[in-house]
């Protein structure tokens, strides 16, 4: 599902845009992108299909709070939910090499929740909620929603990734193991389904780069409308 970028935006109150920082990953002029996140998923995800891509940080100095606030508006439905955070992420981004004078490319954001029963799981604000994400998912199905977001010269088109993943009954015991690995933590959800928590999947029906936290058939189509080679 594809869409430009409309609603309401809310920045958190600690949001800085005249501080940042840009972390240099891939280069390759005139077919290059920012990625606006500090995800490593996201990072491997677009090297794995070749884009270039520089990584683009709000701020500098430590520690660093959120960039913007994550909270669902009321009654928001989640895939406006992860289409708006994206939209945000990207646009907030440009406008940032705008005010300080850099490159302008395009700028691709992305946003992945959780839905469960039509709560949106996002990441765990600590162990023990993570804890209580994967009891609540133990057994039963799910869907993940990535939305990915393009901010460009003239416009911000987004597209939306659904997945639906379904877990086994996972013991008491087996969430206290998982969590001491530190898996969880800034994760939609409570898990990352790249790493240990994938003994816990049963059936996936979508996209596992979605899952991830990139949809790969979704972003490049969305690249390839702002003029990025995807087959160099």
């Amino acid at each position: 599902m594809q869409s430009n970028c409309t609603g309401r935006y809310r920045l958190s109150k600690a949001i800085r845009i005249t501080g940042g920082s840009v972390a240099f990953a891939m280069t390759s002029p005139g077919n290059s992108i920012y990625l606006a996140s500090r995800s490593s998923r996201r990072r491997e995800l677009l090297t794995q299909i070749g884009v270039s891509f520089e990584t683009l940080l709000l701020r500098e100095a430590p520690p660093r709070g959120a960039d913007i606030d994550e909270t669902p508006f009321s009654g928001e439905a989640p895939a406006g939910y992860v289409s708006r955070i994206a939209c945000i992420k990207a646009e907030l981004s440009r406008r940032w090499l705008i005010e300080r004078g850099g490159p302008l490319r395009p700028v691709l954001g992305a946003d992945t929740a959780v839905v469960f029963r039509g709560r949106i799981f996002g990441k765990p604000a600590s162990p023990a909620h993570a804890g209580e994400m994967l009891a609540a998912l133990s057994g039963q199905t799910h869907e993940v929603l990535t939305a990915i977001a393009v901010a460009a010269e003239k416009e911000t088109r987004t597209r939306t990734s659904t997945s639906i993943v379904r877990f086994r009954d996972i013991s008491e015991r087996e969430i206290l193991r998982y969590l001491a690995l530190d898996e969880a933590h800034d994760k939609a959800g409570g898990y990352a389904i790249q790493g240990v928590a994938a003994v816990f999947v049963t059936e996936i029906v979508g996209s596992y780069s979605g899952i991830m936290g990139l949809p790969l058939y979704e972003t490049a189509r969305l690249l390839q409308d702002c003029g990025i080679d995807i087959f160099p």
